[in-house]
């Protein structure tokens, strides 16, 4: 993501005056930041917390799509607010997936007074992706638990309960990312889908999200970037 990211940005007329991977991790401070309007953070949940905290302490703006931290995400939050500053935080950047987003909640909403229908989910990724389910999935996960009372939560594995939600994960190579939901009764099934082709939609999203940071305080979502 990071080079797919610094890639969109120069063809945009970006530039990225720090570049921060493992090699150089101990650059992440607010000294080096001081050449930077907005961070942009894709790094892993061992190391989003740090980064994001480091960003918001130096007075930088910063964009983060990490997944698998979310279990500290109130003190972040609360981090944030006591700094004054600006968070925006996505599982997914990309413009398709936030619609998906839109249209998975909508079909779940419609699908509530038909429970003859079982939901089901599946995520297909490479198998470099760290954690499982996908921070997307996890979101469309909420996104249907939202709309219906009658599920008590989601699993990740195949689940005979009919108040689970159940959660596919598979990772295989090539995979940027696939998400399907699907309604299965013994009459018919009803399946939406989104598949990424390659990373520039999601990178595209990111810096969208990084141009929407700049001068805000507070924390922001996707939905908040694209107006909806």
């Amino acid at each position: 993501m990071g080079k797919a990211i610094e890639m969109a940005g120069l063809a945009k007329g970006y530039a990225f005056p720090l570049i921060i991977d493992l090699h150089n991790s101990a650059s992440c401070t607010p000294e080096h930041l001081k050449s930077v309007d907005v961070a942009i953070e894709f790094t892993g949940p061992h190391t989003a917390v740090n980064n994001i905290k480091t960003c918001l302490s130096a007075g930088i703006p910063i964009v983060s799509g990490s997944t698998g931290w979310l279990d500290q995400w109130q003190e972040v939050a609360d981090f944030c607010n006591q700094h004054k500053g600006c968070l925006v935080y996505s599982s997914n950047y990309s413009i398709g997936v936030n619609l998906f987003f839109e249209l998975n909640e909508w079909l779940a909403k419609l699908m509530g007074n038909h429970t003859e229908y079982r939901v089901a989910m599946e995520e297909i990724h490479h198998t470099e992706k760290k954690d499982a389910p996908s921070g997307t999935a996890i979101t469309l996960a909420e996104g249907i638990l939202r709309q219906r009372n009658d599920l008590k939560g989601w699993v990740n594995k195949a689940s005979s309960d009919a108040l689970e939600l159940p959660i596919i994960s598979t990772r295989r190579d090539p995979a940027p990312g696939t998400h399907i939901i699907r309604y299965s009764s013994a009459i018919d099934d009803i399946e939406i889908s989104h598949t990424a082709h390659n990373r520039i939609g999601f990178a595209n999203g990111a810096l969208a999200a990084a141009a929407f940071a700049i001068n805000k305080t507070g924390i922001f979502n996707m939905k908040d970037v694209l107006g909806f």
